[in-house]
């Protein structure tokens, strides 16, 4: 398999997200994909803007496989922020309603965080993108939890569905942070991670 110079690097993607599965091969390198199961209550103490990198690094520590020399985990965690306020996955639909009804004609953050992990290295990073919604009706919001269930995303949305194209008015930052992993930061942090190796 060709892949893009100077990445030695096989993935090992730790998540359940189809979302960051689709992302994730879209950086032409060799993806094995395998899940971990941790408790991603927010714990208390860590500020809400910090949950989602502080989920990462316990997502990639609670992982029980051995990585090759040439492997990467990767784990991530997406939260949604209304100014202090933390928005997770919904716990059912009329609570994904009530979500959506407090993004509706609001700014909000969405912040990813990212952990890599190596056999001798871990590597964690957190991005953010600032995302401009339109008012949304109630019927609006009752029809896309009803047609979308969009039970496993943070916020109780997925950028990439309906409620994006109708909801969004913009984005400030990476469109695909707010899909559930920054590619350029992972690219980036790649190349970090095989710089560090080398040496």
């Amino acid at each position: 398999m060709n892949t893009p110079p100077g990445f030695p690097w096989r993935i090992v993607l730790a998540s359940a997200s189809p979302r960051r599965r689709q992302l994730v091969q879209g950086l032409d390198l060799p993806v094995e994909v395998t899940r971990v199961d941790v408790d991603e209550t927010p714990p208390e103490g860590v500020p809400a803007d910090q949950v989602a990198e502080f989920l990462s690094r316990k997502k990639a520590m609670a992982w029980p496989g051995e990585l090759a020399p040439d492997q990467v985990l990767l784990t991530a965690d997406t939260t949604v922020l209304v100014d202090d306020l933390l928005l997770n996955k919904p716990d059912d639909e009329a609570d994904a309603r009530r979500m959506l009804g407090i993004l509706s004609g609001r700014t909000h953050r969405v912040i990813t965080g990212v952990c890599l992990r190596t056999a001798a290295d871990l590597l964690s990073f957190a991005d953010e993108t600032i995302v401009h919604f339109r008012s949304l009706t109630a019927e609006e919001i009752a029809y896309y939890v009803e047609r979308h269930r969009p039970l496993d995303k943070a916020g109780a949305y997925g950028v990439q569905d309906w409620i994006g194209y109708v909801g969004v008015d913009r984005i400030e930052g990476s469109f695909y942070n707010v899909m559930g992993l920054p590619l350029h930061r992972v690219h980036r942090a790649l190349q970090e991670l095989a710089a560090t190796a080398a040496d």
